[in-house]
């Protein structure tokens, strides 16, 4: 474990979050999705966009910024913030659910699909999901089925203005269908791997994949 794991596994946050995975904090126990439900359960609207980090936000300039997509890929490829620009960029609105109970409405995104990515750099036959590393340390796994959904997106900005630092600016993944600790902000480096490795949240209690409407939010371990 590097010092930098050390500190954030350490962290107020952190210990408050693997003692809710302990206890079960949250849960409901409603694991069905009714058609016309937009909420998933054991979640409450809110109106702002609440920030939570591990106590680092790491200072980006777009000159210095690389993305780096390894692993099972016949091409490994390094894109710089200009090379990111020049990928297609698309526009979708998606709701959020955090593990911790917020869930917010009506999100506007712009920047570019993971599916025009994995266009840009496919990964090899066997590459069942991916891992994802932010600037602050953080991962985070993925199936690659989920990275790959038609919804999820490497987000440069929110609501028409570029994401802020906070919130993971430059650039963040989001993937809407999951709790919103899957959606890595800072995002440094996309590892595409033969199968299911966990992240640093995973490794603290959370679960493997994190589905809201499933109500995964801890390990079954």
């Amino acid at each position: 474990m590097t010092t930098d794991d050390q500190d954030m596994t350490d962290s107020k946050l952190t210990r408050s979050k693997r003692r809710w995975a302990e206890e079960g904090k949250f849960l409901t126990g409603r694991i069905s999705r009714p058609e016309a439900e937009r909420l998933p359960p054991g979640q409450h609207l809110v109106k702002n966009w609440p920030v939570l980090d591990l106590g680092q936000q790491p200072e980006i300039r777009p000159d210095s910024w690389r993305l780096d997509i390894r692993g099972l890929v016949d091409s490994p490829v390094t894109l710089s913030w200009k090379s990111f620009l020049a990928l297609d960029q698309s526009e979708s609105r998606s709701d959020i659910h955090c593990v911790t109970t917020w869930s917010r409405y009506d999100n506007d995104w712009r920047g570019v699909l993971t599916r025009d990515l994995l266009d840009a750099a496919p990964p090899k036959a066997e590459a069942t999901h991916v891992m994802l590393t932010s600037y602050d340390g953080y991962t985070t796994n993925l199936p690659l089925e989920d990275f790959a959904s038609e919804d999820a997106i490497l987000a440069t900005h929110w609501q028409g203005e570029p994401i802020t630092t906070e919130h993971g600016g430059p650039m963040r993944l989001v993937v809407p269908h999951l709790y919103f600790w899957k959606s890595a902000k800072w995002l440094n480096r996309i590892e595409y791997i033969a199968g299911d490795k966990a992240g640093f949240w995973e490794r603290n209690g959370y679960h493997m994949r994190g589905d809201p409407w499933r109500e995964e939010r801890y390990s079954d371990d």
